[in-house]
């Protein structure tokens, strides 16, 4: 005859079994083939975008601010990963992991009807 003790021994055990079972069947997806394996996740480099030039304001010739996606920035500033390291006339420098790029204020290839 099986004692108080000896059944809740057996009931813990059974519990343990199949919460341990069930885990290991949960991993895995019952419906595919034998031997698949999930195919490994492939890394997907973001790009930024270069930032768009919307306004050269200048108080004095030396003292000039712009405004890059909606941004006020000075020599210097950071905006989307890109510091702005030059400002002429009706365009900008600015560099990003050692790259350089031009920013122009209006665009040339600007159709009219």
């Amino acid at each position: 005859m099986i004692t108080k003790q000896q059944r809740w021994g057996l009931l813990a055990a059974m519990l343990v079994a199949s919460a341990s079972s069930h885990t290991a069947w949960a991993s895995q997806d019952p419906t595919a083939p034998l031997g698949w394996q999930a195919p490994a996740k492939k890394q997907v480099k973001v790009r930024a975008r270069v930032p768009q030039l919307q306004g050269i304001f200048c108080e004095q010739q030396s003292d000039c601010n712009v405004i890059i996606n909606n941004k006020l920035v000075g020599v210097g500033g950071r905006v989307s990963g890109y510091t702005l390291t030059a400002i002429h006339d009706d365009s900008v420098t600015v560099t990003r992991n050692g790259k350089q790029w031009q920013l122009e204020l209006f665009a040339e290839n600007i159709k009219t009807n």
